[in-house]
C-alpha cells in the first residue's frame, strides 16, 4: 500500500514536471512571435493526456491575441472555464486582453463584468481596450468606476487615458491627464512620457511633446526617439524628422524599423516626392541635392541597409503610403506588387491610396482580392474602402460596406466610418437623410462631419439646413472662420442677401479673422506659393496674363469660369 502511495505521488511529481517543461516551451514560442507554434505545442500537449494549469492559459490567451483568431480565443476560453482556473484572477485579465486584441471588446466587457474581483491590471486590460478603439466615454466611466471601486491607478491606467483623451482631440484634457500623471507620481515613467510625447503631437502641440521629449534626457529609449520623429511627421516636417534622426545615431540609440517608417511618413506632400523617391530608390537613402544632404542619405543608407530595414514589411507599407499621398500611386502600386510577403496592413495602405488618387475601380478590386485570400479587413480597412466610395460618390457600394463591416465582422463603426457615410449622403444630395443619420448616431458628431455636411449644403444651395448645420459648428468652434464664410456664401448662392449680412455681423462679433486663401505650385523642384490679391511672384506679369488669356479661350469656347464664391469667401 505504502508502495503504490510512493509509485502515485511520484508519477503526480513526474506529470507536474512535465507540465511545467510544456509551459517553458509554450512561453519560448510565443516570446518568439511563433504563435502557431504555441499552439501546436499545446495542442499535443493535451494528446498526451496531460492537463494545462494555471501558467498555460495565459500563454495560450497571449498566442491567441497575437494572431487576432476569434475562434482558436473562445475554445481556449471554453477550455478555461472547464478547468479549475476559471476564476483566476490572472487568467481571466488575460482573456479580457486577447478578446481586445481580436477586436472583440463586447465579449472582453463581459468577462471583465463577471469577474468576482478585479486587480489594477483588470481595470487597465479593459480601459485601454476602450482607448485603443476611440470609445472616450466609455474609458471616462471605466475611470470612474475604478476610482470608485478603491482601486489606485499606475503607469498603465495613465496610458489608458492618454490614448483615451487623443479620440477627442482636445488639447485640454491632454493636459489634464498630464497634470494627473504628474500627481501620482507617474511621469517619469518612461512609457507614459512616450505616451504623451505621441498624443500631444497628435493634438496638434509639438511644443508639449517637446518639452516632455526633453525632460526624459536619461532614460529615453528607441520609443522616446520614434515617438518625437514621428511627432514631426505628423506636421510633415521631414527637416525636424531628420535632424532628430540624426541626433538619435550620435547619441548611440539604435534606430529600428518604426524609425525608418517615422522619417518615410515625414514626405506626404507632393513637394516632398523627390526626397521620398531617393529614400525608396537608394534603399532608404535620405537626402537631395537641393538640402545638400545627399552625404548623409549615403550614411544612413548604409546604415539601413546593413539592418536589412529594406527588405521590412513596414517599411514597405510607409513606402506605399508616402507614394500615395504624394499622389505617385504608379510607384506605390510598383512597391505593393515587389513585396514578397504583405499583411493587412499593406492591403489597407494600398486601398487607401487607390481612393485618394481617384482608381475607385482598383480600390474595391483590391478589397474582394482580400477577402477571396482569407485576410479580415479591420476598421481601418473599411475606412479606406468607404472612402473610396465617398470619392467616387457610389453611395449604394458605400452602405453595402458599411453595413457588411457590422453585420459580417462584427465591428462597431467609429467616427471616421459615419463621418464617410455622412459625407458621401451629402455629396449625393440626399441632405434630409445626412442630418437624420448624424442626428442618430450612436457616437456624438465632431465638427468634421458638420463641416462636411454644410460644404454639400454649399454644393446644393441648401440655405435651410445648412443654417441648423452651420449653428451647431458655431456653438462648437465659434473662433473658426471656415463656416461663417461657408454659410454667407450658402445664402449668397440662393440670394438671401439678409442672411450674408447677418453672417458677417456674427463673425464680426465673435471677433473672426478669416486668413486669405493660399496655393502651392511644384514646379522643377521648386514650390511656388500664391495667395489671394498678391500679385507679388516675380513673374506675375507672365503668369496672371496667361491666366486671363486661357479665361478668355474658355469662354470663347463656350465654357462658363463660376467665381462667385471667391469674393465673398474674401471679403467675409
Amino acid at each position: 500500500m505504502a508502495a503504490y502511495t510512493i509509485t502515485q505521488s511520484l508519477n503526480g511529481f513526474s506529470k507536474l514536471f512535465t507540465v511545467k517543461l510544456w509551459n517553458s516551451w509554450i512561453k519560448e514560442a510565443v516570446n518568439q512571435n511563433s504563435a502557431q507554434k504555441a499552439l501546436f505545442l499545446f495542442r499535443q500537449m493535451k494528446q498526451k493526456g496531460l492537463e494545462p494549469n494555471n501558467l498555460t492559459f495565459p500563454f495560450i490567451a497571449k498566442a491567441c491575441a497575437k494572431i487576432s483568431n476569434l475562434k482558436y480565443s473562445q475554445t481556449i476560453h471554453n477550455q478555461i472555464l472547464k478547468s479549475p482556473f476559471g476564476s483566476d484572477i490572472f487568467i481571466q485579465t488575460t482573456m479580457v486582453d486577447m478578446y481586445i486584441k481580436c477586436d472583440q471588446v463586447d465579449y472582453a466587457y463581459k468577462v471583465f463584468e463577471r469577474m468576482p474581483e478585479r486587480d489594477v491590471a483588470a481595470w487597465n486590460a479593459m480601459l485601454i481596450g476602450f482607448a485603443q478603439l476611440g470609445f472616450f466615454d466609455k474609458v471616462l466611466s471605466l475611470f470612474g468606476g475604478m476610482r470608485f471601486a478603491g482601486i489606485h491607478p499606475d503607469s498603465v491606467t495613465v496610458v489608458g487615458l492618454s490614448l483615451g483623451v487623443l479620440s477627442a482631440k482636445s488639447l485640454e484634457l491632454v493636459k489634464g491627464v498630464h497634470s494627473f500623471g504628474i500627481q501620482i507620481g507617474v511621469a517619469v515613467n518612461v512609457t507614459v512620457a512616450n505616451t504623451w510625447i505621441a498624443v500631444y503631437a497628435k493634438c496638434g502641440d509639438l511644443a508639449s511633446a517637446k518639452k516632455v521629449f526633453d525632460e526624459i534626457d536619461a532614460v529615453r529609449t528607441v520609443i522616446s526617439w520614434n515617438s518625437m520623429i514621428a511627432g514631426y511627421a505628423n506636421f510633415e516636417n521631414f527637416p525636424g524628422a531628420f535632424y532628430l534622426y540624426r541626433r538619435m545615431l550620435v547619441d548611440g540609440i539604435r534606430p529600428d524599423a518604426s524609425s525608418i517608417v517615422s522619417l518615410i511618413s515625414s514626405f506626404v506632400q507632393p513637394e516632398a516626392l523627390f526626397q521620398g523617391m531617393l529614400i525608396h530608390s537608394h534603399g532608404i537613402q535620405l537626402g537631395c541635392g537641393q538640402t545638400g544632404s545627399l552625404e548623409l542619405g549615403k550614411w544612413i543608407d548604409s546604415y539601413a541597409k546593413s539592418k536589412g530595414f529594406k527588405d521590412d514589411v513596414m517599411v514597405c507599407n510607409a513606402l506605399i503610403d508616402m507614394y500615395s499621398k504624394c499622389g505617385s500611386i504608379c510607384d506605390a502600386r510598383e512597391v505593393f506588387r515587389a513585396m514578397p510577403e504583405r499583411t493587412i496592413v499593406s492591403w489597407t495602405s494600398m486601398i487607401s491610396g487607390c481612393a485618394v488618387n481617384g482608381e475607385f475601380g482598383e480600390a474595391l478590386d483590391l478589397f474582394h482580392q482580400i477577402r477571396g485570400l482569407g485576410f479580415k479587413p479591420n476598421h481601418i480597412t473599411f475606412l479606406a474602402v468607404l472612402q473610396a466610395c465617398t470619392h467616387a460618390g457610389c453611395l449604394d457600394k458605400g452602405w453595402e460596406f458599411f453595413n457588411m463591416m457590422i453585420t459580417v465582422y462584427d465591428i462597431n463603426p467609429g467616427l471616421d466610418h459615419y463621418s464617410c457615410m455622412a459625407d458621401l449622403l451629402g455629396r449625393k444630395g440626399k441632405l434630409i437623410e445626412a442630418l437624420e443619420f448624424v442626428l442618430n448616431m450612436p457616437i456624438k458628431p465632431d465638427a468634421g462631419i458638420w463641416s462636411a455636411l454644410l460644404s454639400a449644403c454649399k454644393v446644393h444651395h441648401n440655405a435651410e439646413i445648412g443654417k441648423h448645420v452651420a449653428n451647431r459648428l458655431f456653438e462648437m468652434e465659434p473662433q473658426v472662420a471656415a463656416p461663417y464664410v461657408e454659410m454667407a456664401n450658402i445664402y449668397a448662392s440662393t440670394g438671401k442677401w439678409d442672411g450674408v449680412a447677418m453672417t458677417r455681423l456674427l463673425m464680426k462679433r465673435n471677433n473672426v479673422s478669416k486668413s486669405p486663401g493660399q496655393s502651392l505650385v511644384h514646379v522643377n523642384g521648386k514650390s511656388h506659393r500664391f495667395t489671394v490679391e498678391d500679385r507679388s511672384h516675380p513673374e506675375g506679369v507672365l503668369i496672371y496674363t496667361l491666366l486671363d488669356y486661357l479665361a478668355f479661350q474658355l469662354k470663347d469656347n463656350g465654357y462658363s469660369l463660376y467665381l462667385g464664391d471667391i469674393p465673398e469667401m474674401e471679403m467675409v
